[in-house]
């Protein structure tokens, strides 16, 4: 029976599904040394958190590995390449989940609620309500979306047509976005959007994309969201933006290093709001894309291509014949 390692818990119907065919082994953390030593008798993985960068050597049974996401850059994947390992992931599963946290977002940031709760625990009663002065309608703000892909696209109809936003999007393909959403050149939309939401892939061409030069053009009164990944933002020129209090504030659930260290400047900060990578969380969609992994790894499991490859050259590397 194949064993199938879980670097992070799935819902139950997945497990279940996992568990028919296959020995499944959860990791009870996700450090980098328990995920080596747990995968080192694994056929599988199913993961939601950073593989080590040296996952392969460590673990040289390993066939296949599904991306309980879209976040392929959890994966070494040239190295699964090389060594003749299947990556799939599930893109689209969680769209709905993070466009709605991304709206969460706006609205939390846009009714400085968290200052007003922690006002409220620590302070008085009035000095909560003196807070609320700051708050904004987000109703005919303009809202600026990097990577209009599956959650990009149902982020621009929420706000276009729920909140009455005006939204710009940026991406390679600028006649691919839907349209709820104006085209605009990078610069232009940082300059005119009241909130930026970062939705786009890491590549070489988005890593530190959004550095001190990028931040300098946004707006004084601007938020920025991330829900993409951490790296996209130059960690650093951000940090000091928002202790120069040169743009309103942000919400991030991704982080250029994928843990935030204890003591991290971030941590410090009050007009910044953390969450650990959970904007794609939700019951439904846990159980959408738990069943989902473990469709693809018995499948993968089973000598077939799963459905939605990341690494497809690796299936010429295992079953090509002369």
């Amino acid at each position: 029976m194949h064993r199938v390692l879980l670097t992070d818990s799935i819902a139950p119907a997945g497990e279940q599904a996992l568990a028919r065919a296959a020995e499944v082994v959860r990791a009870p953390d996700s450090r980098l040394d328990t995920i080596r030593r747990l995968a080192h008798e694994a056929d599988g993985i199913v993961t939601r958190s950073k593989l080590p960068d040296d996952i392969f050597s460590a673990a040289p049974r390993v066939r296949a590995v599904v991306v309980h996401g879209t976040g392929t850059d959890l994966v070494p994947v040239a190295e699964a390449t090389a060594r003749g390992v299947m990556v799939a992931n599930l893109p689209g599963v969680n769209a709905e989940s993070v466009a709605e946290y991304c709206a969460m977002a706006m609205l939390m940031l846009a009714r400085n609620v968290l200052s007003i709760v922690s006002c409220l625990k620590r302070e008085s009663w009035d000095s909560a309500r003196a807070l609320g002065s700051s708050a904004h309608e987000i109703a005919g703000m303009t809202l600026g979306i990097v990577g209009v892909g599956e959650i990009g696209s149902r982020l621009a109809k929420i706000c276009a047509g729920g909140f009455g936003m005006q939204v710009l999007g940026h991406q390679r393909r600028l006649d691919r976005l839907p349209p709820q959403a104006r085209p605009a050149t990078l610069e232009e939309l940082v300059k005119a959007s009241d909130f930026i939401v970062l939705a786009c892939p890491l590549t070489a061409e988005t890593h530190h994309l959004f550095n001190g030069k990028m931040l300098s053009l946004m707006k004084p009164s601007a938020w920025l969201i991330n829900i993409g990944r951490g790296a996209v933002i130059h960690e650093e020129a951000l940090v000091g933006a928002l202790r120069a209090k040169r743009i309103a504030g942000a919400m991030l659930d991704v982080y250029e290093h994928y843990r935030l260290a204890p003591g991290h400047p971030l941590l410090a900060l009050d007009n910044v709001i953390l969450t650990p990578h959970l904007a794609a969380v939700t019951q439904e969609s846990r159980a959408r894309a738990s069943i989902a992994a473990a469709e693809e790894m018995l499948r993968m499991l089973a000598g077939q291509r799963p459905r939605n490859f990341v690494n497809p050259e690796s299936w010429e590397k295992i079953y090509s014949r002369p």
